[in-house]
């Protein structure tokens, strides 16, 4: 591999926001936000909404988020008209 082009890989923390779930995996991102775990070591901290501990896929459980009316939208524009 070259040298000097790649990004740095390290450790980070996922955060799954839905249901307040942490892993530390790696990553080439670098957020500016760092969080404390259980191993006493601080890691950086990349937020995300929907990991394998709340999708319902993997959880079976049936949650249904409607953000921003979308459902709404979609029927208002596609009903029959009357």
């Amino acid at each position: 591999m070259k040298k000097g082009i790649h990004p740095e890989y390290k450790e980070v923390v996922f955060w799954d926001t839905s249901s307040d779930h942490k892993f530390i995996s790696r990553s080439t991102q670098s957020p500016k936000e760092t969080i404390k775990m259980e191993d006493g070591k601080e890691y950086p901290v990349i937020k995300v909404e929907v990991s394998s501990a709340s999708h319902p896929f993997f959880t079976g459980k049936k949650l249904f988020v409607d953000t921003a009316g979308r459902v709404e939208k979609f029927k208002n524009k596609y009903q029959k008209k009357a």
